[in-house]
Protein backbone atom coordinates (compact mmCIF):
# COMPACT_ATOMS: atom_id res chain seq x y z
CA UNK A 1 0.00 0.00 0.00
CA UNK A 2 1.06 3.47 -1.08
CA UNK A 3 1.65 6.44 1.22
CA UNK A 4 -1.29 7.76 -0.23
CA UNK A 5 -3.52 4.87 0.21
CA UNK A 6 -2.06 4.45 3.63
CA UNK A 7 -2.69 8.21 4.98
CA UNK A 8 -7.03 7.98 3.19
CA UNK A 9 -7.73 3.94 5.47
CA UNK A 10 -6.07 6.22 8.32
CA UNK A 11 -8.24 8.87 7.90
CA UNK A 12 -11.18 6.95 7.21
CA UNK A 13 -10.88 5.20 9.77
CA UNK A 14 -10.80 7.70 12.32
CA UNK A 15 -13.94 9.76 10.16
CA UNK A 16 -16.05 6.11 10.74
CA UNK A 17 -16.06 6.77 14.55
CA UNK A 18 -17.04 11.05 14.36
CA UNK A 19 -19.77 11.96 16.23
CA UNK A 20 -18.99 15.37 16.54
CA UNK A 21 -21.95 17.00 15.81
CA UNK A 22 -24.65 16.14 17.78
CA UNK A 23 -27.49 17.22 15.32
CA UNK A 24 -26.34 15.08 12.20
CA UNK A 25 -25.56 11.97 14.34
CA UNK A 26 -29.01 12.07 14.72
CA UNK A 27 -30.33 13.04 11.94
CA UNK A 28 -28.01 10.75 9.70
CA UNK A 29 -29.66 7.69 11.78
CA UNK A 30 -33.10 8.87 11.74
CA UNK A 31 -33.45 9.32 7.91
CA UNK A 32 -32.28 5.38 7.66
CA UNK A 33 -36.09 4.64 9.36
CA UNK A 34 -37.82 7.42 7.37
CA UNK A 35 -40.49 5.36 5.53
CA UNK A 36 -39.09 4.85 2.10
CA UNK A 37 -38.99 1.93 -0.35
CA UNK A 38 -35.29 1.48 0.94
CA UNK A 39 -34.93 -1.35 3.39
CA UNK A 40 -33.55 0.71 6.53
CA UNK A 41 -30.87 -2.23 7.56
CA UNK A 42 -29.45 -1.02 4.25
CA UNK A 43 -28.17 2.56 5.35
CA UNK A 44 -24.91 3.40 5.50
CA UNK A 45 -25.88 6.09 8.34
CA UNK A 46 -22.07 6.99 9.11
CA UNK A 47 -19.92 9.61 8.04
CA UNK A 48 -19.32 9.59 4.42
CA UNK A 49 -15.35 8.95 3.00
CA UNK A 50 -13.77 10.41 -0.18
CA UNK A 51 -13.47 7.89 -2.90
CA UNK A 52 -11.71 7.81 -6.30
CA UNK A 53 -8.50 7.33 -7.58
CA UNK A 54 -5.66 8.12 -4.46
CA UNK A 55 -3.49 9.31 -6.97
CA UNK A 56 -5.82 11.69 -8.32
CA UNK A 57 -4.81 15.22 -9.62
CA UNK A 58 -8.36 16.49 -9.64
CA UNK A 59 -10.72 16.71 -7.13
CA UNK A 60 -14.48 17.15 -7.12
CA UNK A 61 -15.40 18.71 -3.76
CA UNK A 62 -19.70 18.52 -2.97
CA UNK A 63 -21.41 19.95 0.09
CA UNK A 64 -22.53 16.58 2.11
CA UNK A 65 -24.21 13.18 1.49
CA UNK A 66 -27.79 13.35 0.24
CA UNK A 67 -30.17 11.60 2.74
CA UNK A 68 -31.23 8.70 0.55
CA UNK A 69 -28.25 8.64 -1.73
CA UNK A 70 -24.47 8.64 -0.43
CA UNK A 71 -26.39 8.27 3.31
CA UNK A 72 -27.85 4.69 2.07
CA UNK A 73 -24.96 3.83 -0.49
CA UNK A 74 -22.01 5.14 1.66
CA UNK A 75 -20.33 6.65 -1.07
CA UNK A 76 -20.04 10.08 -2.47
CA UNK A 77 -22.79 10.98 -5.23
CA UNK A 78 -24.01 7.53 -5.11
CA UNK A 79 -27.75 6.14 -5.09
CA UNK A 80 -29.47 9.77 -5.92
CA UNK A 81 -29.85 12.15 -8.68
CA UNK A 82 -27.64 14.66 -8.43
CA UNK A 83 -24.91 11.31 -8.52
CA UNK A 84 -26.45 10.48 -11.65
CA UNK A 85 -25.74 13.41 -13.64
CA UNK A 86 -22.26 14.03 -11.93
CA UNK A 87 -21.38 10.09 -13.31
CA UNK A 88 -22.33 10.46 -15.88
CA UNK A 89 -20.29 13.28 -17.08
CA UNK A 90 -17.21 11.98 -15.63
CA UNK A 91 -17.41 8.71 -17.71
CA UNK A 92 -18.13 11.16 -20.92
CA UNK A 93 -15.00 12.70 -20.03
CA UNK A 94 -12.74 9.52 -19.45
CA UNK A 95 -12.65 9.92 -16.06
CA UNK A 96 -14.74 6.89 -14.58
CA UNK A 97 -15.43 3.73 -15.95
CA UNK A 98 -19.10 3.39 -15.39
CA UNK A 99 -21.43 5.94 -16.34
CA UNK A 100 -23.75 4.87 -13.21
CA UNK A 101 -22.77 5.19 -9.55
CA UNK A 102 -24.92 2.09 -7.98
CA UNK A 103 -23.24 0.87 -4.61
CA UNK A 104 -19.45 0.60 -2.96
CA UNK A 105 -19.42 -2.77 -3.92
CA UNK A 106 -19.89 -1.96 -7.60
CA UNK A 107 -17.22 -2.00 -10.56
CA UNK A 108 -16.95 1.72 -10.50
CA UNK A 109 -13.38 3.14 -10.75
CA UNK A 110 -12.05 6.59 -11.25
CA UNK A 111 -9.08 8.02 -12.96
CA UNK A 112 -6.84 11.06 -11.66
CA UNK A 113 -10.11 11.63 -10.02
CA UNK A 114 -11.13 12.11 -6.20
CA UNK A 115 -15.16 12.79 -4.64
CA UNK A 116 -15.39 13.98 -1.35
CA UNK A 117 -17.85 16.38 0.35
CA UNK A 118 -17.23 19.60 2.78
CA UNK A 119 -19.42 17.96 5.39
CA UNK A 120 -19.51 14.05 6.07
CA UNK A 121 -22.64 13.27 7.51
CA UNK A 122 -26.28 14.06 5.90
CA UNK A 123 -27.68 17.70 7.52
CA UNK A 124 -31.08 18.30 7.59
CA UNK A 125 -32.81 20.18 4.72
CA UNK A 126 -29.24 20.03 3.24
CA UNK A 127 -27.77 22.78 5.41
CA UNK A 128 -24.85 22.29 7.70
CA UNK A 129 -24.71 25.01 9.95
CA UNK A 130 -21.13 26.88 10.36
CA UNK A 131 -20.04 24.94 13.41
CA UNK A 132 -20.89 21.70 11.64
CA UNK A 133 -18.55 22.75 9.03
CA UNK A 134 -16.03 23.87 11.13
CA UNK A 135 -16.04 20.89 12.83
CA UNK A 136 -15.62 18.60 9.35
CA UNK A 137 -13.08 21.06 8.44
CA UNK A 138 -10.10 18.96 9.61
CA UNK A 139 -10.81 15.68 7.60
CA UNK A 140 -10.98 17.78 4.69
CA UNK A 141 -7.72 19.21 5.18
CA UNK A 142 -5.66 16.50 5.90
CA UNK A 143 -7.34 14.45 3.12
CA UNK A 144 -6.70 17.28 0.67
CA UNK A 145 -3.52 19.23 1.95
CA UNK A 146 -1.71 15.97 3.62
CA UNK A 147 -2.78 13.29 1.84
CA UNK A 148 -3.98 13.84 -2.05
CA UNK A 149 -2.22 16.82 -2.60
CA UNK A 150 -4.40 17.81 -5.93
CA UNK A 151 -3.67 19.91 -8.95
CA UNK A 152 -7.31 21.33 -9.06
CA UNK A 153 -10.42 21.16 -7.18
CA UNK A 154 -13.49 21.90 -8.81
CA UNK A 155 -16.07 23.04 -5.92
CA UNK A 156 -19.74 21.98 -6.64
CA UNK A 157 -21.63 25.09 -5.39
CA UNK A 158 -20.97 27.77 -2.87
CA UNK A 159 -20.21 26.18 0.14
CA UNK A 160 -17.75 24.01 -1.37
CA UNK A 161 -16.17 27.27 -2.99
CA UNK A 162 -15.71 28.83 0.38
CA UNK A 163 -14.82 25.85 2.10
CA UNK A 164 -12.02 25.20 -0.56
CA UNK A 165 -10.91 28.96 -0.22
CA UNK A 166 -10.40 28.10 3.31
CA UNK A 167 -7.87 25.44 2.05
CA UNK A 168 -5.36 28.23 0.33
CA UNK A 169 -5.83 30.21 3.60
CA UNK A 170 -5.14 27.15 5.86
CA UNK A 171 -1.62 26.86 3.96
CA UNK A 172 -0.70 30.46 5.17
CA UNK A 173 -1.28 32.29 2.35
CA UNK A 174 -3.54 35.62 2.26
CA UNK A 175 -6.59 35.68 0.13
CA UNK A 176 -7.81 39.06 -1.65
CA UNK A 177 -10.60 40.95 -0.30
CA UNK A 178 -13.33 41.02 -0.90
CA UNK A 179 -12.62 37.03 -1.07
CA UNK A 180 -13.71 35.32 -4.57
CA UNK A 181 -17.07 34.95 -5.01
CA UNK A 182 -18.90 32.43 -6.43
CA UNK A 183 -20.02 31.56 -9.49
CA UNK A 184 -20.82 28.69 -11.78
CA UNK A 185 -17.15 29.11 -13.69
CA UNK A 186 -15.16 30.80 -11.10
CA UNK A 187 -11.60 30.41 -11.43
CA UNK A 188 -8.99 31.49 -8.25
CA UNK A 189 -5.36 30.17 -9.16
CA UNK A 190 -2.80 32.06 -7.09
CA UNK A 191 0.62 31.07 -8.16
CA UNK A 192 2.23 30.13 -4.85
CA UNK A 193 -1.19 28.05 -4.44
CA UNK A 194 -0.15 24.01 -5.41
CA UNK A 195 -3.88 23.72 -6.37
CA UNK A 196 -6.15 25.86 -8.41
CA UNK A 197 -9.96 26.44 -7.74
CA UNK A 198 -12.68 26.56 -10.46
CA UNK A 199 -16.69 26.52 -9.32
CA UNK A 200 -19.70 24.72 -10.76
CA UNK A 201 -23.15 24.97 -9.84
CA UNK A 202 -23.88 21.96 -7.54
CA UNK A 203 -25.18 19.08 -9.40
CA UNK A 204 -28.24 18.65 -7.45
CA UNK A 205 -31.57 17.84 -9.32
CA UNK A 206 -32.86 21.15 -8.38
CA UNK A 207 -30.00 22.64 -10.60
CA UNK A 208 -30.26 20.36 -13.49
CA UNK A 209 -33.68 19.51 -13.47
CA UNK A 210 -34.52 23.38 -13.82
CA UNK A 211 -31.60 23.66 -16.22
CA UNK A 212 -29.91 26.27 -14.44
CA UNK A 213 -27.08 23.56 -14.56
CA UNK A 214 -26.77 21.75 -18.17
CA UNK A 215 -24.75 19.01 -19.20
CA UNK A 216 -23.39 20.98 -21.65
CA UNK A 217 -22.35 23.48 -19.02
CA UNK A 218 -20.91 21.08 -16.63
CA UNK A 219 -19.25 19.22 -19.44
CA UNK A 220 -17.35 22.81 -20.18
CA UNK A 221 -16.26 23.19 -16.77
CA UNK A 222 -14.71 19.66 -16.18
CA UNK A 223 -12.82 20.21 -19.22
CA UNK A 224 -11.37 23.21 -18.12
CA UNK A 225 -10.63 21.34 -14.77
CA UNK A 226 -8.70 18.78 -16.80
CA UNK A 227 -6.91 21.27 -19.03
CA UNK A 228 -5.96 22.66 -15.67
CA UNK A 229 -4.33 19.77 -14.11
CA UNK A 230 -2.29 19.09 -17.37
CA UNK A 231 -0.76 22.23 -17.24
CA UNK A 232 0.20 22.30 -13.82
CA UNK A 233 0.96 18.51 -14.29
CA UNK A 234 3.90 19.91 -16.87
CA UNK A 235 4.60 23.10 -14.76
CA UNK A 236 5.75 20.87 -11.88
CA UNK A 237 7.59 18.58 -13.90
CA UNK A 238 9.58 21.16 -15.02
CA UNK A 239 10.33 22.68 -11.77
CA UNK A 240 11.25 19.26 -10.44
CA UNK A 241 13.62 18.81 -13.66
CA UNK A 242 15.06 22.22 -13.40
CA UNK A 243 15.90 21.66 -9.51
CA UNK A 244 19.19 20.98 -8.80
CA UNK A 245 19.88 17.63 -7.42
Amino acid sequence: MGAQSSGLSRLQSELAGCRACPRLVTWREQVAHARTRFDPKSYWAAPVPGFGDAKAGLVVLGLAPGAHGANRTGRPFTGDGAGVFLYSALHAGGLASLPVSIARTDALKLTSTWITNVVRCVPPGNRPTPVEIRRCRPFLERELLQTLQPAVILCLGQIAWNAALDLVAAQGMQLPRPRPRFAHGAEFAPPACPFALIASYHTSQLNTRTGRLSPAMFAKVLARARTLCKRRARAKKAREEKAPD
